[in-house]
């Protein structure tokens, strides 16, 4: 007998790395040119320069067994020590390196974090549209996911429709600001909004509500766009970063959570935070790359690549008569399918070799998600299948 919850999950992969795996077969049968894939948000970016001078540095100067040996169960103390110097300058924060888990990216962040803060039939709140994988990640210990849609005209969250969803159950919120699937960024006024919500609900229930910040894509951002520092607004909150796509490095997982020194009980959170990594078997996280992050953290691949994606994308689209969501940051965008079942407008797109994914998984039916941060060229040649595909509905009217 195995575990029966885990051999579902084993035998049935997500949507997007089932789309993903059909898209690596369907290159191999008619060239990858002639295939237009969106499914997955693998980075098409190089890593900046300094990334490999300082592994290369790292491994040419420092003792081989030191290097590649354990460090201690929560990171090393000096990496700890550089990021929490990083975030203090940047955001006038007062991170503690005592406070901070480094981690296997931002996936293993969310899992350790829901690990130390939930039990068995505790509630989260999931902001739709969210990342398809928080449902797994929720649900893995025995909690129960709470979806509550957000303003599906600013995608920004709707407070109302928060505050109802909140239940003596509830201990977390997640929230992932740029987000993905749609791209957009919490403003100032609803992170406030939000704050005093979960504030008021959690003297009222008489616990703390957790606000969860998976942040993968904080310098994924353009133009003027501010991402706020989410612990100067509400005082529990985990930051879950992850350096795999502003640094191009999604394969390498590093990461890390921060338990917000001003949180009730901060200690005995961030112990949690350890003993869930414990238990889940993710102490230590790669030694190499925590090594190399005092001299990247704060750096970014060249993202000036994905705005002028999103640009020639989004205009594109909206001439030929699509509905898009418009992206103030990370890689996706986030456009109204032509018809009412986005699954069967996606196995339509695939018709014309585009590979877009249908965002039930994500909690908002109706939309498909694309992710831009593929090459330029990519996005060029696929223009033409994106507007046959249009003309396809407007032929049936």
């Amino acid at each position: 007998m195995v575990n029966e919850k885990m051999r579902g999950l084993g035998a049935c992969r997500s949507v997007i790395r089932e789309l993903f795996e059909y898209g690596k077969k369907r290159k191999a049968e008619i060239g990858a040119e002639n295939v237009f894939d969106f499914s997955i948000g693998n980075p098409s970016v190089p890593s900046p320069a300094i990334v490999n001078d300082t592994l290369t540095k790292l491994i040419a100067e420092r003792d081989a067994v030191s290097l590649h040996g354990y460090t201690s169960a929560q990171g090393d103390a000096g990496v700890r020590g550089a990021i929490a110097d990083y975030i203090n300058t940047t955001h006038g924060a007062k991170a503690d390196p005592n406070l901070i888990y480094l981690t296997v990216g931002a996936a293993a962040s969310l899992t350790i974090s829901l690990t130390a803060l939930t039990e068995a039939r505790d509630e989260v709140i999931l902001l739709a549209p969210f990342f398809p994988e928080y449902r797994v990640f929720v649900e893995r210990n025995g909690a129960v996911a709470v979806p509550v849609l957000c303003n599906t005209k600013t995608f920004q969250p709707d407070l109302e429709a928060i505050k109802a969803a909140i239940t003596p159950r509830t201990r977390a919120i997640i929230v992932n600001s740029p987000n993905n699937p749609t791209g957009a960024v919490m403003t100032k006024e609803s992170i406030e909004g939000l704050a005093q919500l979960l504030r008021e609900a959690s003297q009222k229930n008489g616990n703390p509500i957790y606000l969860i910040a998976d942040e993968p894509y904080r310098e994924l951002v353009y133009g003027d766009v501010e991402v706020p520092y989410l612990p100067h607004y509400y005082a529990n909150t985990l930051i879950c970063y992850s350096f795999s796509k502003s640094l191009s490095l999604p394969g390498e997982r590093i990461g890390y959570i921060l338990v917000n020194p001003d949180a009730t009980d901060a200690i005995a959170v961030y112990q949690a935070v350890c003993g869930a990594g414990r238990a889940l078997g993710f102490v230590c996280a790669p030694a190499l790359f925590q090594y190399m992050i005092p001299e990247v953290i704060g750096k970014t691949a060249d993202i000036s690549v994905y705005d002028t994606n999103r640009t020639l994308l989004s205009e594109a689209l909206t001439s030929y008569g699509y509905e898009v969501v418009k992206p103030d940051g990370a890689f996706y965008l986030f456009v109204k399918a032509l018809e009412e079942n986005a699954t069967a407008f996606c196995e339509r797109a695939k018709e014309y070799e585009l590979l877009l994914v249908a965002s039930d998984s994500f909690g908002c039916p109706g939309y498909v998600r694309i992710s831009y941060c593929v090459t330029t060229e990519q996005i060029q040649k696929s223009l033409p299948a994106f507007k046959a595909l249009a003309q396809s509905y407007l032929t049936e009217k």
